[in-house]
């Protein structure tokens, strides 16, 4: 990822600095790859429960150092940073909406494009464990903080192995039936939300769970995580989205150095 690729938009939630699990290095390297008109982070970019729960002992340089970036990408290309908030950095309610030179904070934001409306949302407002039963919610996170720490063992194991990453999470959300049910019950509730704000499409993320799919006629988009799947949304100059998959890209910029080796 030496050269940088320009996207329109770009699109990053569930980055949960303040954890140990949190990529945080891996998306920074990325956000040094790209540059973008405008950078919309769309949720649970600070982990606001981890670090009341841990102080500050869990705050790292390498968590600084990503906003180093965005202020460098602010100052050198002219980005727009829009920062919606999501259930993990709540704290920021009492701020919403602000505005600061080129950063905005908000609840919710509506994304205009060549045309078309897409309303964006972390997503959390749409789920009723977060919502309405925070307890339940924070309980949820536990377990799912332990199924991340057996995550890290089992593929310390296959990295050894000369194995490729697993997630067991992304595969235990395929299987089971009720988060199955749960992941298209959120992304049609959405889906009605955005036609009734009458937009064309929707972008979200929250549930950690990448997509980029249609439900009549709405364009659903989720930006995933940089928990596990490490992944964007971006939009190029002629308003076509994508998901990018950090791995992928990882494994494009080595079919690119080998190339040039051989060249």
């Amino acid at each position: 990822m030496r050269l940088r690729t320009f996207y329109s938009t770009i699109v990053l939630s569930d980055i949960h600095l303040g954890t140990t699990h949190s990529k945080t290095e891996e998306v920074t390297r990325f956000l040094k790859s790209v540059n973008c008109r405008r950078l919309i982070l769309d949720g649970d970019i600070i982990d606001g429960w981890a670090l009341r729960k841990g102080g500050t002992r869990k705050w790292q340089a390498k968590h600084t150092e990503f906003f180093k970036v965005i202020m460098k990408m602010m100052e050198k290309q002219g980005t727009e940073v829009i920062y919606v908030r999501g259930n993990h950095d709540d704290f920021l309610d009492s701020l919403t909406p602000f505005t600061f030179y080129n950063i905005q904070i908000v609840k919710d934001y509506i994304h205009e494009s060549h045309g078309k409306r897409y309303y964006v949302t972390h997503g959390d407002i749409f789920d009723t464990v977060t919502t309405n039963m925070k307890w339940l919610a924070k309980l949820g996170d536990i377990g799912y903080t332990f199924l991340l720490w057996v995550n890290k063992i089992y593929n310390n194991y296959r990295t050894r192995h000369g194995l490729p990453y697993y997630s067991l999470s992304q595969a235990i959300k395929q299987r089971v039936k009720t988060a199955v049910s749960y992941i298209s019950d959120f992304e049609q509730e959405l889906v009605k939300f955005a036609q009734a704000r009458k937009c064309d499409g929707v972008i979200c993320g929250h549930i950690h769970h990448p997509a980029d799919t249609w439900y009549d006629g709405i364009h659903y988009l989720n930006s995933g995580d940089w928990v596990e799947t490490m992944s964007a949304l971006a939009e190029d100059e002629e308003g076509r989205w994508s998901v990018l998959r950090y791995d992928e890209l990882l494994a494009e910029e080595a079919r690119t150095t080998l190339s040039q080796l051989a060249s």
